[in-house]
Formats: structure tokens, sequence, C-alpha cells
């Protein structure tokens, strides 16, 4: 979908979907990954699995592929969190990895306990500030971005990363 394709990670409540709202927002292609890319799968074999398992939320890799390949925007932006992203990452120009502390995470886990993963439940609680303090599920090499700030902040300095990596 561009001729440069961005990938924005992070972890539950970190701001993905805010971040992507807001990129469409102020007019740039951007593509909901959890919505319109995810699955229950397998991460090595891509095999539907069923169920709702963090540990089994992927994308479609070949949908990806297609979709870094076509050029018809000057940027794209991916954003959402996937366990195969190692199958697709080098398709991307960049990585943004959105990071909070664990107050704002617990704040905005309160905020939305009705949704999936949304922290309502004590289990998913406990998972989602595990991952947190683990942060194994997220690239390693991504520029890490505050995301505490409003998320105009936070797509402003992505922003601006990109085009000084022109």
């Amino acid at each position: 979908m561009g001729v440069r394709n961005y990938l924005i990670e992070g972890l539950s409540g970190t701001g993905k979907t805010s971040v992507c709202d807001e990129l469409q927002r102020r007019g740039y292609q951007a593509i909901h990954g959890d919505r319109e890319l995810a699955y229950q799968g397998d991460p090595e074999t891509g095999e539907p699995t069923g169920g709702s398992a963090h540990e089994h939320h992927i994308w479609r890799v070949d949908k990806v592929m297609a979709l870094t390949a076509n050029q018809d925007s000057p940027v794209t932006f991916f954003c959402g969190g996937s366990r195969n992203f190692p199958k697709f990452i080098d398709r991307f120009d960049g990585v943004f990895v959105l990071q909070v502390d664990l107050d704002t995470l617990n704040r905005r886990l309160d905020e939305r306990p009705d949704q999936e993963w949304g922290g309502g439940k004590p289990v998913e609680r406990e998972r989602i500030v595990r991952w947190h303090a683990m942060q194994d599920d997220v690239p390693k090499n991504g520029v890490v971005i505050d995301a505490t700030a409003p998320v105009e902040r936070v797509v402003d300095e992505i922003l601006y990363r990109i085009d000084a990596n022109k």
C-alpha cells in the first residue's frame, strides 16, 4: 500500500488503536492490523487454532506481503500486535514500539473494562501486567515511543521520525 511501510507495535493498552485512528484522521493510510489482518493461529505454521489466546493472535502473512508490495500510497502504517511478526517484519521500513509505564497501563485498562483484553477480568489483568513487565511479545529492534503522552503528540513523534529517515 505504501512506498514506505511502517509497523506500529506494542502491548495491550499502549495505544496502537488510538494511534491508527489519529493517523487516519490526519489523512494517512493506516491499517488496523488487529481488525483487518488478525486471526487466531499457530505463529509458526499459520494454521488456524480458534479461541482467543494472546499467544495465537497472528496476522495473515500473505495479506501483509501483498499490502506492503503495493505502492499506491507514499506511506502506510500497520498498527497492531502480532505474535508472528518475525515472518514479515523485514517488509517494513521501520518499526515503532509504543510503551507506557505501569500506572498508565492500569489507568487505560480501567477505562475499557468491557473490551476483550481490556483488563476487566482479574486473569486478563494479570496476563497483561506480566506481558508488560517481560516485553517479550514486541520487536526488539523497534524505535521505542513513549506513548504516555496524548495521542496527537505520539503521532507527531512518529511522523517526525519517519521524515527524518527519508
